[in-house]
């Protein structure tokens, strides 16, 4: 009986082409738009972690906040760095960092660059590697060495199709310069954590504050933690440790890649949540056209029906090859809804250069529901056929 029903369905069909491609339409569109949308918000999350783990989840910063006071300031020293790695569970190493903009010259080449006094944890913490040369070490700190390393973008532009290494370059600020050779070029890498990597150069920590720009605070403390530590606890008991220390917490802030992309990803996805339950809706508005598509083609054969129940169709065969009818429409609607929407997606992934994420849920909850709303939407027509009389079906013109 089913496939006698499709049988009957798919003839229907080809004699009424254009009423059935608008009732399908309203499907097509509501599936399309369900596709397109979860998609595209899937792969926006999906790129967000990506580019996010490509700058690091394991960092975490602390500063001092915009309202701060001299008191608070004081408290960032570089004594406090060991402080927090050995009061703080799930920290394994604590960066002291200041930084400054300043002119970076060699001969007539020049950058404003931005130079960041550093330790050699700054490698390790980063996962970021020289190109050629090396980075700072513990003896360049304990000897306030006059060295330098440069990012990769500055080092083209200062040494272009040269070698860097053991040239000196000139850092100037306030009219005043001092002399730096240079041990290493990086390779280049993603900004995070407002760093940009590859137009920024680094000094010794000790020399930066002592020969350059003598400080006696710290700008900021980049926080690496341990391999199996979780970043969102860790950067919680930094915060706690901050709270304890300063008695206020607008006095600092805390933040790290882990915790940005937990944001993201939160708004990213009620966003498309909403917005897929806003495309849903034309579902319901297909579902409603194949009903009334459905009652006029009820209408149309009812002389048809006559004829099949006075051959002895029950109700129940009549219902049934109605129903089928309304589920052939839309499930044909889902399956071109898929398509173009995989299709638009993958378009719209490309242009934005996102990473393309389609979410095999989505496919089968369009699948699912545009089959039911076919079911619901068709249960009337063919309750309503079922019940006509063969008397009153036969003489109906």
């Amino acid at each position: 009986m089913f496939f006698e029903n499709l049988k009957l369905g798919f003839k229907d069909f080809g004699s009424n082409k254009l009423r059935t491609a608008l009732s399908v339409l309203g499907i097509v569109i509501g599936v399309t738009s369900v596709i397109t949308i979860t998609t595209l918000g899937g792969s926006a999350t999906t790129s967000i972690q990506e580019e996010v783990e490509d700058a690091g989840l394991n960092v975490i910063v602390v500063f001092p906040g915009r309202d701060s006071d001299r008191e608070v300031r004081r408290l960032f020293t570089q004594e406090l760095a060991k402080e927090i790695k050995e009061a703080v569970d799930g920290v394994q190493n604590v960066l002291p960092i200041n930084s400054g903009g300043y002119l970076v010259r060699f001969g007539k080449n020049s950058y404003e660059s931005t130079v960041y006094g550093v330790d050699d944890g700054f490698q390790s913490v980063f996962c970021c590697e020289t190109e050629s040369g090396s980075f700072i070490d513990s003896r360049d700190n304990d000897r306030r060495k006059s060295v330098i390393v440069l990012g990769a973008e500055i080092g083209s532009e200062l040494f272009p199709g040269e070698d860097a290494l053991g040239k000196h370059v000139r850092v100037f600020r306030d009219g005043t310069a001092r002399s730096f050779k240079v041990v290493g070029v990086m390779k280049s890498r993603t900004e995070t954590m407002r760093i940009d990597f590859d137009t920024s150069v680094y000094i010794p920590y000790s020399t930066y504050t002592q020969r350059l720009h003598r400080v006696e605070h710290v700008d900021s403390y980049f926080i690496g933690t341990a391999e199996d530590a979780d970043v969102l606890e860790t950067a919680d008991r930094v915060g706690d440790f901050f709270l304890d220390l300063t008695g206020n917490s607008e006095a600092y802030r805390v933040m790290s890649p882990a915790t940005m992309a937990e944001m993201y990803t939160g708004i990213t996805e009620t966003l498309n949540l909403f917005l897929t339950g806003v495309a849903a809706i034309s579902l319901i508005v297909g579902g409603i056209g194949i009903m009334n598509i459905m009652l006029v083609s009820v209408a149309e054969r009812t002389k048809e029906i006559g004829i099949r129940k006075a051959l002895g169709a029950s109700p129940r065969a009549i219902r049934g090859q109605f129903l089928t009818e309304a589920v052939i429409l839309t499930a044909m609607g889902g399956f071109i809804g898929m398509v173009l929407g995989s299709g638009l997606s993958f378009m719209g992934t490309s242009l934005l250069r996102w990473s393309f994420a389609p979410r095999p849920v989505a496919y089968l909850l369009s699948v699912v529901f545009s089959c039911s709303v076919g079911i619901f939407f068709g249960l009337y027509p063919a309750h309503r056929a079922s019940k006509l009389k063969p008397v009153d079906a036969l003489s109906f013109e």
